[in-house]
Order: structure tokens, then sequence, then C-alpha cells
């Protein structure tokens, strides 16, 4: 037993217990829109975290390695790659919601919204809005038109410099937060996002990698994720009188050292790598987006199955995960590929001499499956709302 090295990191093409994780925090949001006060010591709320920390760290740690291995971002390919990854799925599932609502007669409440939902302004949505779960693609989408450009072509290959902007936009973002107004703590969610593209910058650095290496041992790992499991639990006890903000951001620290254990050969992190895990984590964009449709399907096939109960939750889950499976065959993986293939064609980089890095388009295939957070509903969490 000993702790990972430096270029087993750089070697590793996927994180499995990272899918495993991402799956145990998709279904955990269900529970809590689905499952009722049976799951409410879970706080599922706060899994959408997860997601944004998760997505920071995947995305960046993709960006650095492409930069490490051609001297350079592709943003043309980085945004190409994006909008295939993203769009399709959420324009399906929009539809879906839209031609639904047209047979109900309420088709205006979608229309009225519309706007807002292509141009990824979701958060601005009416607390009542349907398709209101979509807020946090649109917190996603934004930073993600900004954060290669700063991180990437404003401060490229240098270390210190693009820790130190990192490090700023953070404080920015936590000074944007204001006081006693929840509705308005967009800013929170970038600063989770942040937390996942600073531990990316620092574990792809071999001097900031030796900081957090002690994470991956396999005792050490094992403690880390058992002390997660507990702040997880307690999570219902947090002080109303701190504020949902720093909450949150105590979460996504907790969730940022969660990670580098997770990437350990603790029996832990194996075992949120087991296939049945990766998997659904696989499928966990389309899960949650179509998840709201597959509650009214599984409402008609069960009409007896009380709403917020196990029960409901466990069917509602399986209905959009059987969604889910055919939407990630179908749509998911066959436009990845599209946009990997076009982002091939706009930018050509020859891998520098000698470089011992990984392949990026092996990573892009790998990381380019990462979904984006996992939304929760903000009727039900106001606090939580962008």
């Amino acid at each position: 037993m000993r702790s990972l090295r430096y270029d087993e990191f750089q070697a590793m093409r996927r994180f499995p217990a990272l899918d495993g994780l991402r799956a145990l925090a998709a279904v955990m949001v269900i529970a809590f829109h689905y499952g009722g006060q049976s799951w409410a010591w879970l706080t599922g709320w706060i899994g959408v975290h997860l997601f944004f920390v998760l997505s920071g760290f995947l995305i960046t740690t993709l960006l650095l390695r492409e930069e490490h291995r051609y001297g350079k971002v592709s943003l043309r390919a980085f945004y190409l790659r994006r909008f295939f990854r993203i769009m399709p799925v959420y324009l399906l599932v929009l539809f879906l919601y839209w031609g639904l609502a047209r047979v109900n007669g309420t088709a205006d409440s979608v229309e009225r919204g519309m706007k807002y939902y292509l141009l990824f302004l979701n958060e601005l949505l009416e607390p009542n809005a349907p398709f209101l779960h979509s807020w946090t693609i649109g917190i996603e989408q934004k930073f993600y038109l900004f954060w290669p450009a700063i991180a990437f072509v404003a401060v490229a290959a240098v270390f210190r410099r693009r820790l130190l902007v990192t490090l700023c936009l953070l404080v920015l973002f936590i000074a944007l937060i204001p006081p006693d107004i929840a509705w308005l703590s967009w800013p929170i969610h970038y600063v989770a996002i942040l937390l996942g593209c600073l531990t990316a910058i620092i574990m792809h650095n071999p001097r900031g990698f030796a900081l957090v290496r002690p994470l991956t041992h396999p005792a050490t790992a094992t403690v880390v994720i058992l002390a997660f499991v507990v702040v997880q639990v307690c999570v219902q006890f947090w002080p109303t009188r701190l504020g949902q903000e720093a909450l949150i951001g105590t979460y996504a620290a907790a969730t940022a050292v969660l990670l580098p254990a997770l990437l350990s050969r603790s029996v832990l992190a194996r075992g949120l790598g087991l296939r049945p895990l990766v998997f659904v984590g696989e499928r966990s964009y389309s899960l949650y987006l179509i998840q709201a449709v597959a509650a009214r399907a599984a409402a008609g096939l069960m009409p007896a199955i009380a709403h917020k109960s196990t029960a409901f939750f466990v069917a509602t889950t399986v209905v959009a995960l059987l969604a889910a499976d055919l939407m990630y065959r179908w749509v998911e993986l066959p436009l990845i590929e599209v946009g990997r293939r076009l982002a091939a064609r706009v930018t050509r980089p020859t891998p520098r001499g000698g470089d011992a890095g990984v392949d990026a388009a092996a990573l892009a295939a790998a990381a380019e499956r990462t979904p984006p957070p996992h939304e929760v509903l903000v009727d039900s969490a106001p606090a939580a709302r962008g």
C-alpha cells in the first residue's frame, strides 16, 4: 500500500471512482426531489455542488493535459466539443418538455421561459417555471465560455500565474456574494466550480501534486472518504445563522479534498469504480435532465404509489435510468464523436517532442463524457438557487 505517484496520475485516462461519485450524487438529488421525508437526512439538494467541483476538476485537467502535450489549448476545438457534449440532449429534453406542455395545454409557461433556456440564463427563471432544474447548466455554460480563455490563453503554461489568477477569481466571486440575500447568491456556484479547477491546477504541477499526494495513500484516503460521508450526513445540522452560502462553500471545499482520495487504491475508492456505479455515472447528465419527465411517467404507470415516497423515488429512478440509457447510446455518444471529429478538423496540433504525457485525444474521449453539474429544483431548496 502506497501513495499514488505523479507519473501514475498523469497516466490515468479515466477516473472510475469519480464516475461512481457522480452516480451517487445524481441518485441523491432524485431522492431529494421524490423521496419525501424518508430521505431528508441525506440533504440531497447540496449534491449539485459535487457536480460543480467534479466538472471544474475534470474539464481543467483535460485542458491542462492538452496544453502539456501540444504546448497550447485550442479554444475552437474546446467549444466544438463542449457544444456537441451539452446541447443535443439539452435541446432534446427541452423540446420534450415543450411537447408535453402543449399536450397538457400549458405550453405558454415553457414558451415564456424559452429565451432563458436558449441563452443559458436559466437562473433568472421564475420560481415555478418548468424545466427550472436546468439553471445550473446555464451557470456552467457561462463559466466555460470564459474560463479557458482566461486560464489557458491569458496565462498559458505558467503555473504560478495561473494559480494566482484562479485564487483571485475565487476571492472575487466570494466578495460578490451579497449578505442575507439567498436568491442573489449565484457567485457561490462559481466558487464551487473554481475549487475543482484549483484542485486540477495544483495536482497537474509536480510540486503541487506532492502536497496532496498523502491523500492518495489508501489508509489516508479511506479516512478522508469516511470523513466526507460524515460531512454529507451532518449537512442537515448546519446552523441556519451561518447561511447557505457558507455551507455550500464548505461542502465544495470538502469535495475538493475528497477528489485526490478517490484516485487512490483504497477499497472504498475502488468500490466507487465498480461497473454498476460507473454505468449510472456515465448516464447521469441525461438521468438528471429527464427525471421530471420520468416522475410523470412513473406516476402514470403506478398511480397508487404516493408521491414523495421511497417507492416513488425508486420508480422514478428506474424509469429515468432507462430513458437516460437510450439517450446516452443514441444521442450523447454519437454526437460527442461528431464534436470530436469536427474539433480534430479545425486544429491538428503536433505533440511536443519527447513528451511522455497522456494522449489528449484519449483523455478528451473520457473527459467529454463528463456531464455538467446535475441540477436541483430551487423551489425545494430556495437558498440553493443561483
